[in-house]
């Protein structure tokens, strides 16, 4: 154990918490069992880490952190670990990377149960289903999801630019203060373009230059370890299939799907097909565009499907990149933090049930919304507002 301490102390010492992600405001710190759930790369352990040193500082006392894919934990069970941390004084305890420990959710229930003075966090891969362990949670626990960079943090972390984040009436009614308070400061098309290619997962102000490589790194890292490790009773020729089928779909976004004919191109049956999609999306690898319907229709097959973000356009296809799928899917990625997103034949996005957004360039015409309430165009190349067109990297700034 005093190695796990002396690792630990090492990495508080280390980062560094100029930099902060938006979830942190929205955690309830004070609970005594968190849940932080993200894809690899998205920056949940930075996030531990800088709380540990913003809270406790120096006095560490009774405060450790541990990545349960230390192979300390392959000869020591976690609930001897912690009865020991205990015993030690210890009264938080933050674990990163549950899904790489078998029987994580009911040696975690145990625990919160058995040591009422301890107050967990824990991280996992965003495949993780919470509440489908061997033990219930869901009365015990608040889940939070850190998504990638918003395109407003991309800017602050590289050009050290604190700016506001605005809401979703704020971007649709005052579209035109924001692009006041915004051009004196930055210039927007530029810092979009750069976003789109390198800005989603914080690891990119480490190696600008090798950032696509290591993302597809990232990718396999997804796809070989944390999905086997996170989702109970996937095998590696799963993992084979699911990797066929992104590979597949890859190509083809946005792709609305004919699930007969991409069953039988695969070689898996509709329902088998269907329940991969949705781990890739889980795995946050792709996005699903549904219309907006209820109940047990949402388990058929998506309208729509996209890649996750632009990010993953640029490097896995770059030579076909086109300029509409990379508008939308910025759209979708963050719009869906904050809002609900749907499919509609009105516009290319339904969002919160209320408002319609046909995304596009410059000039996109008026025809696909014309006579929709509370419809606008969300458009690219555009540092101002006219009108009912807003300028799309504006939709960056929702979180």
């Amino acid at each position: 154990m005093d190695t796990l301490f002396q690792l630990f102390s090492a990495k508080v010492h280390a980062v560094n918490t100029d930099f902060r992600r938006y979830l942190w405001h929205d955690i309830d710190w004070n609970n005594r069992l968190i849940a932080i759930i993200g894809s690899r790369g998205v920056g949940k352990t930075t996030l531990l880490l800088q709380y540990i040193k913003t809270t406790f500082g120096n006095n560490l006392a009774d405060v450790l952190y541990v990545s349960l894919d230390n192979i300390y934990f392959s000869k020591t069970r976690l609930s001897v670990f912690v009865d020991n941390f205990v015993k030690r004084g210890g009264r938080f305890l933050f674990l990163d990377e549950v899904h790489k420990y078998p029987e994580w959710s009911l040696e975690i229930k145990n625990i919160y149960d058995n040591y009422p003075d301890l107050s967990i966090v824990f991280t996992g891969s965003s495949a993780l289903d919470i509440f489908k362990g061997h033990a219930d949670l869901s009365r015990r626990l608040l889940t939070y999801t850190l998504y990638g960079l918003s395109f407003r943090e991309f800017i602050a972390l590289k050009y050290h630019h604190e700016l506001p984040i605005f809401s979703l009436d704020d971007i649709t009614q005052k579209a035109a203060d924001i692009s006041s308070i915004m051009m004196p400061i930055i210039k927007p098309i530029k810092l979009f373009e750069e976003y789109q290619r390198f800005g989603y997962y914080p690891f990119f102000i480490e190696d600008e230059k090798n950032y696509s490589q290591r993302l597809l790194q990232t990718i396999d890292q997804i796809l070989e370890n944390d999905l086997p490790a996170a989702v109970a009773r996937i095998d590696y020729s799963a993992i084979y299939t699911l990797r066929t089928l992104f590979a597949v779909l890859a190509e083809s976004v946005p792709f609305k799907p004919n699930m007969l004919k991409l069953s039988k191109q695969i070689g898996i049956d509709r329902d088998t097909l269907l329940k991969y999609m949705n781990l890739l999306a889980k795995a946050e690898l792709l996005l699903l565009l549904h219309s907006d319907t209820y109940g047990v229709s949402r388990l058929n097959k998506p309208d729509k499907i996209y890649l996750n973000n632009a990010n993953l356009m640029y490097a896995l296809a770059e030579d076909a990149m086109n300029l509409g799928t990379m508008r939308e899917t910025f759209f979708y990625n963050q719009a869906r933090v904050r809002h609900t997103v749907h499919d509609t034949d009105k516009g290319d996005f339904l969002v919160d049930r209320t408002f319609v957004f046909e995304v596009g360039g410059k000039n996109k015409k008026q025809k696909q919304i014309a006579g929709v309430q509370n419809a606008y165009i969300a458009a690219d190349n555009i540092e101002y507002p006219f009108q009912n067109i807003i300028p799309i990297w504006m939709f960056g700034f929702l979180y």
